[in-house]
């Protein structure tokens, strides 16, 4: 018997209710008690003010540190020839033995060669490489071949045997006629290149569904299951990977989660997130949805380096055998990507982690047919993305039951809680207070002579001034990140991709602040979003 791993639909117990009512209601009552307590004593809004600022400064330094770290990690996985290394674990021992005195400086080598000893003392609980296959699901809702065939390339031309690769695209019965005529064309231009190419067609108004992702991601999990079995090919050494339709995932990338797949004995019960670089057109994008793209890149460059904190996000890799087990993806959210962390851990009662891949997936940043267009759909992007704050009233319903009903110790599972809520709290509080908060215990006091009051300002500023230094970090690492600048734009675009960050404090507000207040806002009154806003993908010619 399955799990309840559902979210609920329709009506909400008291408590799933309440939950989902407390991240808005912290990040209102945190703006709200600013103004209080600077009514009441301006000092004490003043000291709930640094507080406020002093965290912003040291997840500054904190941001500036990781960026540098995790930019030259990934750069160093990426020198990496994980193919070779995946040739070493099919004879362990022999490699073990051809590898063990080698003076060599590269990527976690030393970690290698621990591995080859295990692997062959142990060569029987270890898959052979030769053993490994690679399913790769890519949903596609109205995308042409400009936009989707690029993605397939991406995966044909990786350095992992296309002969174990199983190729499917999940399509919607709802993109209508363009998308079949692509994905038949897809299909005969692909006949013969992988394992397998399939197509599936998700039907519309399926019972139980969202208009989301998720649902298109399940069926198609469903049909690829179908097909491995019938094929009696081993589901326990099947790898899937999501993507979506403008995701290129760099060469090396299936060798790099093949070999991390093999070596950690766990395997089932974890899932492989490569870094997401939203770099593919950043050339092509408007100011403010570079600045953003450039921003979520580096979260997750960062996020690389804090395994205990990691979770899935956009493209991410999960064994074939655990999908299975657990029914796939969730059909009832719109973040279904963040939320498979939560649902898996769950599954596995807390025995479930992430697996940092330090090899890229490239996604597109926003752009479409006009500037207004782009500014309106980036906003519409990111408040689905902080839709997650939904998985405080998941979690929390299933840590603040009766020990009996707890599938995942409290305290394993609180301080993951708390990380959740504080982490959409902070998104929608955190740009409003570090842009205004320093004038309000004076703007709220202008009769009270107070030196603290008139100087808070000034404190601020020069906290802020400190707090800068990991936004200089973050402009000289993005401009050694960005991909080479196509032949149609001039070198002064270099300079634009400098200026640009002067943007900063306002995409901060309208992309981070007010688009984590509205998701938040929708949920504390019931108003759920249960409809995938797909973001359209324009290729500038």
């Amino acid at each position: 018997m399955r799990k309840n791993l559902e979210i609920p639909q329709g009506k909400r117990t008291p408590l799933y209710r309440f939950l989902e009512i407390l991240p808005g209601a912290i990040s209102y009552g945190a703006i709200i008690l600013l103004f209080v307590l600077s009514i009441v004593n301006p000092v004490l809004g003043a000291i709930y003010l640094f507080a406020l600022i002093a965290s912003t400064l040291v997840k500054a330094i904190g941001v500036a540190y990781r960026t540098i770290q995790g930019y030259e990690v990934i750069k160093r996985a990426g020198r990496v020839d994980w193919r070779s290394r995946m040739e070493d674990l099919e004879h362990p021992h022999e490699s073990y033995e051809r590898l063990r005195d080698e003076d060599n400086k590269s990527y976690h080598f030393e970690e290698h060669i621990e591995n080859l000893k295990m692997m062959a003392a142990m060569e029987n609980e270890y898959p052979k490489p030769s053993k490994i296959y690679h399913a790769v699901i890519m949903t596609a809702y109205d995308e042409g071949e400009e936009v989707l065939g690029p993605s397939i390339e991406a995966v044909k031309n990786t350095s992992f045997p296309n002969d174990r690769i199983i190729f499917t695209i999940a399509y919607e019965e709802r993109g209508g006629e363009a998308i079949e005529k692509t994905v038949q064309a897809l299909a005969k231009k692909y006949k013969g290149v992988f394992k397998h190419f399939m197509l599936v067609k998700h039907p519309a108004n399926l019972p139980g569904e969202i208009v989301g992702k998720g649902p298109n991601l399940t069926y198609a999990g469903q049909e690829l299951a179908t097909y491995v079995h019938k094929k009696h090919l081993p589901i326990e050494n099947i790898i899937v990977t999501s993507l979506d339709s403008d995701n290129h995932m760099a060469p090396k990338y299936l060798d790099s989660v093949a070999y991390e797949f093999i070596t950690h004995p766990n395997r089932q019960r974890l899932s492989y997130q490569p870094v997401s670089l939203f770099m593919n057109n950043i050339w092509d994008a408007p100011a403010p949805t570079r600045v953003i793209a450039v921003s979520n890149s580096f979260f997750n460059v960062i996020s690389t380096m804090r395994p205990h904190l990691l979770r899935n996000f956009a493209s991410h890799s999960q064994p074939l055998q655990a999908l299975e087990a657990m029914n796939f993806w969730s059909k009832r959210t719109i973040v279904e990507d963040g939320h498979q962390y939560w649902r898996s851990l769950f599954f596995f009662n807390g025995d479930y982690s992430v697996l940092p891949i330090r090899i890229p997936i490239y996604q597109d940043a926003v752009v479409d047919e006009t500037l207004w267009k782009t500014i309106k759909a980036q906003f519409v992007q990111v408040r689905r993305w902080y839709y997650g704050a939904s998985d405080v009233a998941y979690v929390g319903s299933r840590l603040f039951v009766p020990k009996s009903e707890r599938t995942v110790p409290f305290w394993q599972l609180f301080p993951k809680f708390w990380r959740l809520l504080d982490g959409h709290v902070t998104l929608a509080i955190l740009a409003p207070i570090v842009a205004f908060g320093g004038w309000v215990p004076m703007i709220m006091n202008l009769s009270a002579h107070s030196m603290i009051t008139y100087n808070v300002p000034n404190i601020v500023s020069v906290v802020e001034t400190f707090a800068s230094i990991g936004l200089i970090v973050s402009i000289i690492v993005s401009l050694r990140m960005l991909p080479e600048r196509p032949a149609k734009y001039r070198k002064s675009k270099n300079l634009l991709m400098v200026l640009q960050w002067i943007l900063m404090p306002v995409t901060s507000i309208l992309y981070q602040s007010l688009a984590a207040f509205y998701a938040q806002t929708r949920l504390m009154l019931g108003k759920y979003m249960e409809k995938f806003d797909v973001t359209k993908k324009v290729v500038k010619k």
